[in-house]
């Protein structure tokens, strides 16, 4: 990858992080019973009960024929049962296809009225969506032309959240990352006269909020609140709070799980972690076996302190592919679990190459700092 490039993709993931999930939004301000339909067909999506939730998608679709809610929930769908979507071309067409008609349908209610709280939110869900789709395809000038249309939406949203309380999702969001990436990723602060500046202390606070008065966004702000916890801000007990309730409120979800199991471990709270661990062995999704791997060689490495048995988790993890927007970071545990296994065994060459790799593919900030401090 040239440098020109990996800058780009730097970029590019700032300006489309909305992307991943943003369209469990729904407003039917108008009708309360429709709201408790669509609650009950998120949590169905959001627990990998699909069958169930495509019921209740086609009838939320006769009722509501012009309204953006059904195709955006039909995306939603499509994303979570096919996990990792980019990776399947039909369910990929699919998944395209019913957010281009979200949009279409967006716009119509803003041709009515240019400021309607539900055609800014699909509006910004449909362009955010279909960058972070391009991004993880690798297609770059698609993923930025949908990111700045996103953006425009983004900024009309700002002053939106007094009208519906999960517009605080999108704009703590907004606030921690515009200020958090550009600290992480020096590369990008030549493009940071575009946006307006942020609040990493508000944008935390306001997710905060949407994880206890969002209705529709309430699942994805505990997902990444429990993600900025453990990647920037070192404070996996914290993470904890957020990535348990997902697990236990749907526990089919591997996405979920694999947080929560995270977030326990690297918390230190081992025997919580074994059954959820457990529990996720048993799930199909091609992206569990190697966060299983790297789980139990964490377990055995902390809780049973067998660095034989811990060595051998990391190492099958290790030869397994890592998915870059799921997995990736766990290839960076393995690592360093066998740079802290070879320091151990006195052999620090070994315990600087495995940590040089680790910092390699790894991203967490308490991973690199562990692995720039060894000086064996």
């Amino acid at each position: 990858m040239t440098p020109t490039t990996s800058s780009l993709k730097k970029w590019l993931f700032l300006v489309s992080f909305l992307g991943v999930s943003l369209s469990a939004q729904a407003q039917v301000l108008t009708d309360p019973a429709i709201q408790q339909t669509i609650m009950k067909t998120l949590d169905k999506i959001y627990n990998f009960e699909f069958t169930e939730a495509d019921e209740s998608i086609r009838q939320i679709q006769a009722r509501y024929p012009q309204h953006p809610i059904g195709s955006i929930l039909r995306a939603t769908e499509l994303e979570l049962q096919y996990l990792p979507l980019h990776e399947n071309k039909a369910a990929t067409a699919q998944f395209i296809q019913a957010v281009d008609q979200g949009l279409v349908l967006a716009k119509q209610i803003l041709d009515k009225n240019e400021n309607d709280p539900e055609g800014v939110f699909f509006a910004l869900t449909a362009h955010s969506y279909l960058a972070s789709l391009h991004n993880n395809k690798n297609e770059s000038l698609k993923a930025i032309g949908e990111s700045k249309k996103a953006y425009n939406y983004l900024r009309e949203g700002f002053i939106l959240a007094g009208k519906n309380p999960d517009f605080y999702f999108t704009n703590g969001l907004y606030n921690y990352y515009i200020e958090r990436y550009p600290m992480d990723h020096s590369i990008v602060k030549p493009f940071m006269f575009f946006f307006e500046d942020g609040d990493m202390a508000k944008g935390l606070k306001q997710m905060d909020i949407a994880t206890k008065k969002g209705v529709f966004m309430r699942p994805v702000a505990n997902y990444y609140l429990a993600h900025i916890y453990l990647k920037h801000e070192m404070n996996p007990g914290r993470a904890v709070v957020y990535a348990k309730y997902l697990a236990d409120k749907y526990p089919n979800n591997p996405l979920f799980g694999m947080s929560n199991a995270e977030a326990l471990l690297l918390a230190g709270h081992y025997a919580e972690a074994r059954p959820y661990i457990q529990r996720l062995k048993q799930m199909p999704n091609k992206l569990v076996p190697l966060a299983v791997n790297t789980f139990t060689g964490m377990l055995a490495e902390f809780a049973d302190k067998n660095d034989k048995e811990a060595a051998e988790s990391y190492e099958m993890a290790l030869r397994l592919p890592f998915n870059d927007p799921y997995t990736k970071e766990y290839h960076a545990f393995a690592y360093a679990g066998l740079a802290r296994i070879s320091a151990r065994a006195n052999d620090k060459n070994r315990a600087r190459i495995y940590y040089r790799k680790a910092l390699a593919v790894g991203q967490y900030k308490a991973l690199i700092r562990e692995a720039k401090a060894y000086k064996g």
